[in-house]
C-alpha cells in the first residue's frame, strides 16, 4: 500500500528535494509580499501617492492571493498537483517583472494583482505536496521547513533594499530592482517543479490507479525513472463542494485553520508590511537606512529564531499547541505595547515587547497555520481546504494592510496594538476546535473516507 510505504519511509535527500523546491516558492512569496512596505516609501514620494493609493498597493497583492488560493486549490483537487506545479512560480515570476517597469500607479496596482495571484496559488499546492510525500513522524517538519523559507524573503527583502540605498542607487530605479529581483527566485525553480512526480496519495485515492502512485512513489525515492500515464478508474467520483460544505467535520476544521489563519494574517501582515510607520512612531527622526536595520534586527534575532524553534518542536509539541501559546503570547505582546504609556519613546524596550511578539508569532500561528490545513482535510479535498484556509486567511492580510495605517492615524499606534492584541486572543478560541494531527497517519487525522486507502 503506497500511503503505508509514505508514511513509515525514512527521512531522505529526495524529502529535502522536495521542501527546497516547494519552498523556493515561499521564499519568493514572503520577499515579492513584504519589500513593498520598504519600496512604497521610495514610489510615494517619487509619484506623489496618496495615502489610499499606498494602502492598496501595499494591499492588493493580498487580495488577489485570497483568489489565487482559492481557484488553484479547488483546480489541483479536480486535475492534479502537477498539473499546475509551476505554473503559480511562473505567474509570479512574471508579476514580479511587471512590477519592476510599471510606469505608473495603475500599471503598478495590476502587476502586484498578477503578483497576487500567483503567491496565492503556491499556498495550497506547495504545502499539500510536501505534506502528502512526507512520513508521518516529520511530516510537521518538512511542511514547516517549506514555509520557514519565508523567514529568508524576510530578511533577504531588507538586505537588499539597504544595500542599495547604501549604493546611492538613484530611488525610482531602486524600488524598481528591489520587486524586479523578485523574479530570480521563482523562475529558478519552475522547471524542477514540473520534474516532481504526481502526489501518490492523489494518484492512489482520488485517481484510483495504484500503479501509477506505485511508478510515483519508485520515482520519487529516485529508484526508478519510469514515465506513466494514470488511467482514470474513478471518472465518475465528483468530490463537489456543496458536499464539503455539508460535511460538518469538513466545516468544523474549516472555521478552525481559515478562522486562525484570518485573525494571525490581520495581525501579522497589517504589522509586518506597516513596518515603516511603526518605526517612524518610535524613530521618526532616525534615517531610513537606520529604520531598515532596526526592521532588520527585529526579523534576525527574534522572528528567524522563532522559525527555527517551530520547526524543531512541530512533531514534539504538536501543532495545535503551538499556536495556541503563540496567539497567547502575542495577545500580551502587543496588549503591553498598548497598554505601557509613552513605551514608543522607549527604542529598546519598545524592540524587545515588539520582538517578542515577532518570536512567538513564528514559533507560533505564522508557521502551524500553514502547515494544519496540508493534514486535517482529506485528500479529496485536501487542496480545497487549504486553499479556501490561506485565502481566507489573504482576506485577514488585505484587512490588517488596509487598516492598520488608518487606525494608526486616527487612534493612534497603542490604541492598534490593544486592537491587535485582541484579534490575536480570538486566534486562541478558533484553535481550541482543530483535533492534533502530530504522528498520524494523514489518513487517520484527515478522516478520510476514500476507499483503499
Amino acid at each position: 500500500m503506497v500511503e503505508k510505504n509514505l508514511d513509515e519511509l525514512k527521512l531522505s535527500k529526495h524529502h529535502l528535494k522536495a521542501m527546497f523546491v516547494s519552498g523556493m516558492g515561499f521564499f519568493t512569496d514572503a520577499y515579492d509580499l513584504f519589500i513593498i512596505g520598504v519600496a512604497l516609501s521610495l514610489i510615494a514620494p517619487v509619484w506623489g501617492l496618496t495615502s489610499s493609493e499606498i494602502a492598496l498597493l501595499g494591499s492588493s497583492s493580498l487580495l488577489a492571493a485570497l483568489f489565487g488560493s482559492i481557484f488553484f486549490g479547488r483546480f489541483a483537487d479536480n486535475f492534479g498537483r502537477k498539473k499546475i506545479y509551476g505554473l503559480e512560480a511562473l505567474i509570479m515570476t512574471i508579476g514580479a517583472l511587471m512590477s519592476a517597469f510599471s510606469p505608473n500607479f495603475l500599471f503598478l496596482l495590476f502587476s502586484r494583482f498578477i503578483l497576487g495571484l500567483g503567491i496565492g496559488g503556491d499556498y495550497p499546492v506547495s504545502a499539500v505536496i510536501m505534506s502528502e510525500y512526507s512520513n508521518r513522524s516529520d511530516r510537521g517538519k518538512l511542511v514547516g521547513l517549506v514555509f520557514s523559507m519565508q523567514a529568508l524573503g524576510l530578511i533577504i527583502g531588507p538586505l537588499v533594499a539597504l544595500s542599495l540605498l547604501l549604493l546611492h542607487i538613484p530611488l525610482d530605479f531602486a524600488w524598481r530592482l528591489m520587486l524586479g529581483l523578485g523574479a530570480l527566485p521563482s523562475l529558478m525553480v519552475i522547471y524542477l517543479r514540473r520534474k516532481l512526480p504526481e502526489s501518490p496519495r492523489y494518484l492512489s485515492q482520488i485517481v484510483g490507479d495504484k500503479k501509477a502512485a506505485l511508478t510515483a512513489f519508485v520515482n520519487f525515492t529516485g529508484n526508478g525513472n519510469k514515465s506513466y500515464e494514470p488511467i482514470h478508474l474513478n471518472p465518475k467520483i465528483n468530490h463537489r463542494l456543496k458536499d464539503f460544505f455539508s460535511n460538518k467535520q469538513h466545516t468544523l476544521t474549516l472555521f478552525g485553520t481559515a478562522g486562525s489563519w484570518f485573525l494571525l494574517d490581520w495581525a501579522y501582515y497589517g504589522n509586518t508590511i506597516s513596518t515603516p510607520i511603526v518605526m517612524n512612531a518610535i524613530c521618526d527622526s532616525s534615517s531610513l537606512e537606520l529604520k531598515m536595520i532596526y526592521s532588520l534586527v527585529i526579523f534576525v534575532v527574534f522572528a528567524l529564531p522563532g522559525y527555527i524553534l517551530s520547526i524543531i518542536f512541530m512533531d514534539i509539541i504538536g501543532r495545535k499547541y503551538i499556536q495556541l501559546m503563540g496567539f497567547g503570547i502575542m495577545a500580551f505582546s502587543f496588549l503591553l505595547l498598548g497598554l505601557i504609556p509613552d513605551i514608543e519613546s522607549n527604542v529598546t524596550g519598545f524592540l524587545i515587547l515588539y520582538g517578542l511578539s515577532y518570536l512567538f508569532t513564528e514559533f507560533g500561528p505564522n508557521t502551524t497555520t500553514f502547515v494544519l490545513p496540508s493534514e486535517l482535510f482529506p485528500t479529496e479535498y485536501r487542496t480545497t481546504g487549504h486553499g479556501l484556509s490561506a485565502g481566507i486567511g489573504k482576506l485577514g492580510a488585505f484587512f490588517g494592510v488596509l487598516f492598520f495605517p488608518i487606525t494608526e492615524s486616527f487612534l493612534g499606534l497603542n490604541m492598534t496594538f490593544v486592537i491587535v492584541s485582541i484579534i490575536c486572543f480570538m486566534g486562541i478560541i478558533t484553535t481550541s476546535v482543530l483535533t492534533e494531527p502530530k504522528g498520524k497517519s494523514l489518513e487517520d487525522c484527515s478522516y478520510s473516507k476514500i476507499v483503499g486507502k
